[in-house]
């Protein structure tokens, strides 16, 4: 290919991309502008027509108007069994002692031990959010190390940053 060639070929090229040298391709981009603009348009007529309201339910009797001959029609062992409550009062275990521990690390000590209702406050009364557990070491906890407390009993770890 000629120098001459060379320098055609490339300015061709540019100008199929965008790039064009010396004069814009303003012809072709308006139309192209207009038409995406009168497509979005075009969306936007046809969904402002649609209701987002659900629809009616089906025809046919609800849960509320079933009889009792209705319910008394199925056999005892296709009904559903109801379970049971739970009476049962909430395990006790043993508060591990914590203090001295980083705060992530006293997380999982009093998860591992079967407590997670788990609050967290800044011991220094500075009101701060304990962001990254790992800086912040545990100076107290509100459930003393080695008590048996019922698991789901709340405990609040009282932390400050490592080195204040």
């Amino acid at each position: 290919m000629t120098t001459h060639g060379r320098h055609r070929f490339h300015r061709q090229r540019s100008e199929l991309i965008g790039l064009s040298t010396g004069s814009t391709n303003k012809s072709k981009t308006v139309p192209i502008i207009i038409g995406a603009v009168a497509v979005l348009a075009l969306i936007g007529i046809v969904n402002i027509n649609k209701d987002d309201t659900p629809t009616a339910p089906a025809a046919g009797p609800t849960l509320t108007e079933v009889t009792e001959t209705q319910a008394e029609a199925v056999p005892p062992t296709e009904q559903a069994a109801v379970p049971e409550a739970n009476t049962d009062v909430a395990a006790d275990a043993v508060v591990p002692d914590v203090v001295g521990m980083n705060h992530q690390l006293a997380q999982d000590t009093l998860q591992a031990s079967g407590f997670y209702l788990l609050r967290e406050e800044d011991a220094t009364g500075q009101g701060r959010s304990l962001i990254l557990d790992r800086n912040w070491e545990v100076v107290s906890q509100s459930v003393a190390g080695g008590a048996t407390a019922s698991i789901a009993t709340p405990i609040t770890l009282f932390s400050k940053k490592i080195g204040e």
